[in-house]
């Protein structure tokens, strides 16, 4: 992410085609580690091309792609049919260690 954070930066600033030590010299400003398989990875794969299009692109990609809202309500329903079971059966657990824990005072309280 920082790459390509330089790479807009460099294009934000004017510099339309930004090189390898363009993207260095903004990474080494704010004292950030350079990969350089990263850089030349990210130039390779804009090279020729117009960041205003990919980022279009890229948008149109992202609109496609589910918001989460819907998924974790069906993901939620059969979890929810499942797990009835093993509650009831923690309650009767539960119910039981206060059955334990009441038989402790032996038949008297502190308070009585």
């Amino acid at each position: 992410m920082k790459v390509i954070a330089a790479y807009l930066l460099a294009v934000l600033g004017g510099n339309a085609n930004p090189s390898a030590v363009d993207l260095k010299n903004i990474l080494g400003s704010v004292g950030a580690e350079v990969d350089d398989e990263r850089i030349e990875f990210l130039l390779s794969e804009v090279k020729g091309k117009d960041i205003t299009e990919l980022i279009a692109s890229g948008r149109e990609k992202l609109a496609s792609v589910p918001s989460g809202g819907g998924v974790a309500v069906a993901a939620a329903a059969p979890a929810a049919g499942g797990a009835a079971a093993p509650a009831a059966e923690a309650k009767k657990e539960e119910k039981v260690e206060e059955k334990e824990e009441s038989d402790d005072d032996m038949g008297f309280s502190l308070f009585d």
